[in-house]
């Protein structure tokens, strides 16, 4: 396998730390399935309690988002424009806080989804959480992508995992789109103030796989250089 020399000289990092960062981020991501379900089974104390989780998991994202950026080399000799990584770090952080607003959200105004969108709404959250998975699963990549000078199978790989990505966040918008109508049809029944957080709420779902898709972008955009 051909090998980067400057990767050889100065090493993985800080690709390391930012694979441990997205990991992170798409745990806290990954809770809102299981924080949902607690909601759909009016589990308060099981939503509260994934809730803090994801509080958790989010500060620790962000501590090794500083981490990254405090220790990131300003040396000519990084494989990758210092600021290109910088970028990608801060995409890939916004997937966790979003995911932490929309728990944050709905804990606080102990929001529940009406039964007849349920089915929907927890295929439209999956699917999320699958765009999120995909990201991280590209970014596992970034380390032999330097290695093979961003050229060869290894590209083709990505390349791939990232229109896989695309074709995913494309299921959100479509998913959507549904949650979306599903709610018009029974908004005249429900509190006109509830309706329109669920509104909210079916937009930062969506958030999330877009911001995972941004990821996937970033490192296209790699690929391009």
């Amino acid at each position: 396998m051909p090998t980067n020399p400057f990767v050889s000289l100065f090493g993985r990092s800080p690709i390391g730390p930012m694979q441990q960062h997205i990991a992170k981020a798409h745990e806290c991501a990954a809770n809102l399935m299981p924080f949902f379900q607690a909601v759909v089974a009016e589990d308060w104390d099981r939503v509260e309690q994934v809730q803090q989780e994801m509080v958790r998991l989010e500060k620790e994202a962000d501590k090794l988002k500083k981490s990254v950026r405090l220790h990131l080399p300003k040396s000519l000799f990084l494989p990758v424009p210092r600021s290109d990584l910088l970028e990608l770090l801060s995409v890939q952080d916004k997937v966790a806080n979003r995911a932490k607003d929309i728990a944050g959200l709905m804990l606080g105004r102990c929001m529940t989804v009406p039964e007849a969108l349920q089915p929907l709404m927890l295929t439209y959250v999956q699917r999320t959480v699958d765009a999120s998975a995909q990201a991280l699963k590209a970014m596992n990549e970034l380390d032999e992508l330097l290695e093979t000078g961003f050229g060869g199978r290894e590209a083709v790989l990505v390349e791939n995992l990232i229109e896989e990505l695309d074709a995913i966040e494309q299921d959100t918008d479509r998913l959507q789109i549904e949650v979306r109508r599903g709610l018009f049809k029974l908004e005249k029944d429900l509190p006109p103030v509830d309706v329109m957080f669920l509104y909210q709420i079916i937009d930062w779902i969506g958030d999330v796989a877009d911001r995972a898709q941004r990821v996937g972008n970033r490192l296209e955009q790699l690929l391009a250089r």
